[in-house]
């Protein structure tokens, strides 16, 4: 499976050289191959809890929460843009926090699903 000792050193140097925003999850690969692993679960999530990381396990060969993880992140990384566009508008509109009444936020959680939009026009 994974050896924790391994990725402190990676984190550090992942963390040293990527943007700040960066989204990190630590995946548990292979959980089909339960005789072989080589890190308990519990270990893994509390490394990943202490270090700010997204945790998943996955099996590929079992189709087991595959989707999951990329969906984890792709949620993550659509929140933090959402922040900089609402961060960037707020600075253009010298921090006026009313300027946000009325605005519709969408900021989809990982249950949600984005809502298809309807056509505009019919031929």
């Amino acid at each position: 499976m994974y050896k924790l000792s391994s990725y402190n050193s990676n984190l550090e140097e992942l963390r040293l050289h990527a943007d700040k925003n960066i989204v990190i999850m630590l995946i548990g690969n292979k959980t089909d191959l339960e005789d072989q692993r080589s890190v308990p679960t519990k270990d893994a999530k509390e490394f990943a809890q202490k270090e700010g990381l997204f945790f998943l396990e996955t099996s590929v060969m079992e189709a087991r929460n595959v989707e999951g993880a990329f969906l984890i992140v792709l949620t993550e990384i659509f929140n933090i843009v959402n922040k900089k566009n609402l961060a960037a508008s707020d600075d253009q509109e010298n921090s006026n926090l009313a300027s946000l009444t009325g605005k519709k936020i969408l900021a989809l959680g990982p249950a949600q699903v984005i809502p298809k939009k309807k056509a505009c026009c019919r031929s």
